[in-house]
């Protein structure tokens, strides 16, 4: 997928001044650092990053959400790796609880900004940020719509209201669920894996209520597809995004080095090897298949 430049839709028109605004202070510079930290985190935690079949669906010319669901502190790592690799052009942002932010206030750098959930003064913060971040077809917001840590195969998907709300303000904009689990295969890292699906339609309709049915079920969809895949363990179903550590290490390492070396043969420090890899350079695009 190419980053879209232009809108296919009709947008808010200019959001009035807003208290710590995300585009206002983010910072290029600052963005790209912190992806090469974020990729550095990735490789040294898991065997690989992993997107099942060839990545992105078309989304067409529009800001875009990407929405996902929460199993797990890596989460936020994974959207800035994610990001770079898939859509770097664009301008990447997202929400975090304000009291989290505060502690944090140099990812305000990166596109991130604060809101406080569970109130009405938070929930019209994120409507009123997200408007405006979403009036710009170069832009992406990625956020766990969960809004709370939870096991990838809990049933029913259960979504906080906002995205719901917020879409149904912005009618250009897209968004595209992506679901994630870290399970671990044969190797001693985890795989991080990640399942994209449609753009969600909420029809002709378009309530915030249509749309948290809409948003749920397509999340829902991805995540048992993901399941599927990884209860399955074929690399060559996944694009790897990011290659991370190999092996065990210590005295299991050595000894297998050493018997390579002895029996005239390359080491693969893997117990299982990737079938078919297409290991994909950062910031290269994604194309997936019509």
């Amino acid at each position: 997928m190419r980053p879209a430049r232009t809108s296919d839709g009709p947008h808010p028109g200019p959001a009035p001044a807003l208290r710590d605004d995300p585009v206002a202070l983010r910072s290029p510079a600052m963005c790209r650092f912190f992806a090469g930290v974020m990729r550095r985190q990735v490789r040294h935690g898991f065997r690989a990053l992993r997107v099942l079949g060839d990545g992105l669906p078309d989304t067409g010319d529009a800001p875009l959400v990407i929405y996902s669901n929460h199993p797990s502190w890596w989460d936020p790592a994974l959207f800035m790796v994610l990001h770079d690799a898939l859509m770097g052009s664009r301008q990447g942002f997202g929400p975090m609880e304000a009291a989290a932010l505060d502690r944090y206030r140099f990812m305000k750098r990166i596109g991130i900004f604060g809101v406080d959930p569970g109130t009405r003064a938070g929930a019209a913060r994120f409507l009123r940020v997200g408007a405006h971040v979403l009036s710009d077809p170069g832009r992406v917001m990625w956020m766990t719509a969960q809004g709370r840590f939870a096991d990838p195969r809990e049933r029913p998907v259960d979504l906080r209201p906002g995205l719901a709300h917020l879409m149904a303000r912005v009618p250009g904009a897209r968004a595209v669920p992506m679901a994630v689990e870290y399970p671990f295969w044969s190797e001693k890292r985890p795989e991080a894996l990640v399942a994209f699906g449609a753009p969600v339609s909420a029809g002709a309709e378009g309530t915030a209520e249509a749309w948290q049915a809409a948003l749920a079920a397509a999340l829902t969809d991805a995540q048992d597809r993901l399941a599927d895949a990884a209860i399955a363990r074929d690399p060559s179903a996944f694009t790897p995004v990011l290659s991370g550590g190999r092996g065990v290490g210590g005295v299991y390492g050595a000894w297998s080095r050493l018997r390579a070396w002895a029996q005239g043969r390359p080491h693969d420090p893997d117990h299982m090897s990737d079938r078919a890899p297409r290991l994909m350079a950062p910031g290269a695009p994604m194309s997936r298949s019509r």
